[in-house]
């Protein structure tokens, strides 16, 4: 969620900086990714309101125009523009010399085609507040010449990039957002934005519920001479940093009033409805074509809203194709509902379909709230599209009423560890909305889905006293019980990774997509729980990757699921690594895991679609290999380990081995083996030969030339070590073990000795 501050600021009145809202949301409501600013960079006293004194074609150029523009000073400006939709008298927009504009460019006195030109008479992409340049921004005329330009137009903004979990649906809305600022930073939360118009009639609407289980609620407006067009700069520039794209005024208020309030809009073209409308579900077969042209078979599962002769869109999801607003709209029908979460949620995956919308609605939207953006909707739309308000109803199902929560303050004060008084935990509360009755608190509309016990009231009451628990642990007088041997391996897993360089994180065990998915999905994003573990890793590393980190190295240690055919899967604990490097990375940190669990890994070749194509190796308890480069740009090595049967691997007594004093032998093999004997399979074979005087065994080197070793054929170089706690070894005592290994080698894999 984009909230620009401008816009948030609207809504609550605060003393904090962007950075300070930021922090204190972070620590107590949802994470923030950061705080960007968008638009203008530079010095924005070089943008100004011009005044075109005088407009001719360039003598040298057809397609440009020489302008005279008055910007505030004792002489006018000369600047040449390329754009034909104004004249002289027009107030316009100008960058002068040295202002620097959104896309890096600085502006400089410069000739064009032989005249000077001095600034920019500018189009909105070149501000940053739409995609447009067919032509310049023209302003109103009331202006003055030289007004700074950022009086006029949002040329520059903080926007929060906030990330709510699927619990706070209240937070996919700026107001919302401005609610947790002011009672987070004691701000003064300013009414719901909104007041309706003046009517212009009592024309029926026609609208219905058949569903009431699928729809709580239906608001339909009516708007009659709508005249559709261009939104303004302001409603088009705040769209852009908030990240939707501008379409129309009509549409872009629905949607502007979605990012407001949080309640989804449609709107209709009237005259191309056959009758009211209605929520229902849809007939099985039945068909309609959504506004991105897909014509979509619907299930009787599908809830959809229609007119008297078919559906005419895909409830909280999209509308259809046939009905929407165009250009030769003059008559607009306007949708302001409230639809069941799960539902939403289910169709929208059956069509592989998601919208701002339905992200919405999956999360569960305040029924309570359609009015009011029924209402702001209807404001904006009869003053920027001049529409005549004509028509409204308002149809309801059942409202859930509001719950009651006995809640003990003195359980608050021991779940949290910190003595919190009764009456600054009802402050907290009131804070947040939920109203103190004599038999508990009222909980607001906004958080009814997610605040339904006396725990959850006890959590809003913590989340704003982090800040004061202490970081030292409480005392303890006693302590019983030790760590469980699986939970002594996971650390000293978690400390050897640390050690090597990688830092640990957390992610979700839910996933927009698996084998195991839940019966009732939280939203899009926690459909199923993973099988996996690091594919959940691919986007940390992106996000550090892309914020410029160097030398990017993570890893988790977290349970997975396997479907074994019971109501209930497995559970699995598992450790997976990624880093910036490729192979050699990956294969490192999974010696130092088996190392420093006393476990020989043994590797052997794989091919598995998520591994660069001979880069990939399999253990007994995982992998390891290359990212295909396809899943993460870069070359990233990555691995991941079974734990549970680590731990069956690893020896439960480590026992001391003597070390000998006397000196060892050391002995070189190079064998000619077949490609596809494994080096694996040598190890295990040399070792088993080669019995108790081995001391060390490992692969050196790999040679490959069909000229010398033949086609199909690779060398395989061994390193051996020999000792005794007895005495120095001799060459004649090493010889036997020597030529047992050469037998075993050349008996089992055919073999040659190269030397």
């Amino acid at each position: 969620m984009r909230v620009p501050l401008s816009w948030l600021r609207e809504y609550v009145r605060v003393e904090g900086g962007a950075q300070e809202i930021a922090d204190a949301l972070s620590i107590s409501t949802a994470e923030v990714h950061g705080v960007h600013r968008v638009g203008i960079s530079g010095d924005l006293e070089l943008f100004r309101v011009g005044h075109v004194l005088e407009a001719e074609k360039h003598p040298d150029a057809d397609r440009l125009q020489l302008t005279s523009v008055d910007v505030g000073e004792d002489r006018p400006y000369s600047i040449v523009c390329g754009a034909w939709n104004f004249g002289a008298g027009a107030k316009v927009a100008v960058a002068l010399p040295g202002a620097t504009l959104p896309n890096g460019l600085t502006l400089e006195r410069r000739k064009l085609r032989g005249q000077l030109s001095e600034g920019m008479i500018l189009a909105e992409d070149e501000l940053d507040l739409g995609t447009d340049h067919t032509g310049i921004i023209v302003l109103d005329d009331a202006l003055e010449a030289g007004t700074p330009l950022a009086d006029v137009l949002p040329l520059v903004d903080d926007v929060l990039d906030l990330d709510p979990t699927g619990n706070r649906a209240d937070l996919f809305a700026v107001y919302g957002a401005a609610r947790e600022v002011a009672a987070v930073l004691g701000g003064e939360l300013l009414p719901l934005p909104g007041e309706e118009p003046q009517r212009d009639g009592d024309e029926l609407v026609g609208i219905g519920i058949e569903d009431p289980e699928g729809c709580l609620r239906f608001v339909g407006r009516t708007f009659r001479d709508v005249a559709i067009g261009e939104s303004p700069l302001w409603l088009k520039g705040r769209l852009r940093h908030a990240g939707v794209r501008a379409i129309s005024n009509v549409v872009d208020v629905t949607n502007y009033v979605m990012l407001a309030l949080g309640s989804p809009l449609h709107a209709y073209d009237l005259d191309l409805l056959h009758g009211g409308l209605v929520a229902r579900r849809a007939r099985e077969g039945e068909k309609v074509r959504t506004l991105d042209g897909v014509e979509r078979t619907l299930s009787a599962e599908d809830l959809v809203i229609a007119d008297g002769e078919r559906a005419v869109g895909l409830a909280g999801i999209m509308g259809g194709e046939e009905t929407e607003v165009s250009a030769s709209t003059t008559n607009v029908l306007l949708e302001a509902a409230n639809f069941e979460p799960i539902g939403i949620l289910r169709s929208s995956e059956r069509h592989a379909l998601r919208t701002e919308g339905s992200n919405r609605w999956e999360k569960g939207v305040d029924p309570y709230v359609a009015g009011q953006a029924a209402t702001y909707a209807s404001q904006l739309i009869v003053k920027l599209a001049n529409g005549r308000w004509t028509g409204a109803e308002d149809v309801q199902a059942a409202m859930p009423k509001p719950a009651v929560i006995r809640l003990r303050p003195e359980r608050a004060s021991e779940l949290i560890g910190l003595e919190v008084a009764a009456q600054e935990q009802a402050e907290i509360l009131g804070r947040l909305g939920f109203e103190q009755l004599k038999s508990g608190f009222r909980v607001p509309t906004w958080r009814a889905r997610d605040v339904t016990r006396e725990v959850d009231l006890i959590e809003e009451v913590a989340r704003f006293k982090l800040p004061e628990i202490p970081f030292a642990l409480p005392r303890r007088d006693a302590m019983f019980g030790r760590l469980t041997r699986p939970q002594r391996l996971r650390r000293v897993v978690e400390d050897v990774l640390v050690g090597a360089g990688y830092a640990e994180v957390y992610t979700s065990t839910f996933v927009a997509d698996g084998d195991l998915r839940l019966p009732e999905p939280l939203s899009a994003e926690a459909a199923a729980v993973r099988t996996v573990l690091y594919a959940s890793l691919l986007d940390p590393a992106r996000r550090n990757a892309d914020a410029g980190e160097d030398d990017v190295a993570l890893f988790e240690v977290a349970r997975v699921y396997r479907d074994v055919g019971e109501p209930l899967p497995e559970e699995h604990w598992h450790v997976a690594g990624i880093a910036d490097g490729g192979f050699a990375e990956a294969k490192w940190a999974v010696e130092q895991i088996y190392s420093a669990l006393g476990v020989e890994p043994s590797y052997e070749r794989t091919s598995e679609p998520y591994l660069h194509p001979g880069k990939s190796a399999r253990t007994t308890e995982g992998w390891l290999g290359e990212l295909h480069p396809a899943l993460l740009d870069g070359t990233w090595g990555a691995f991941e380990l079974d734990l549970d049967a680590l731990g069956e691997a690893a020896p439960q007594v480590v026992a001391f081995e003597e070390v000998s004093p006397y000196p060892e032998v050391r002995r070189d093999f190079a064998f000619v083996v077949d490609e596809d004997v494994s080096a694996a399979e040598l190890l295990a074979a040399i070792r088993e030969a080669a019995g108790q005087l081995l001391r060390e065994l490992e692969v050196f080197d790999e040679y490959r030339d069909p000229e010398t070793i033949g086609e199909g054929k690779r060398s395989l170089a061994f390193r051996l070590a020999f000792g005794s706690l007895e005495r120095t070894l001799t060459d004649e005592d090493v010889a036997p073990v020597s030529a047992s290994i050469v037998d075993a080698v050349s008996a089992r894999f055919g073999a040659t000795l190269r030397a």
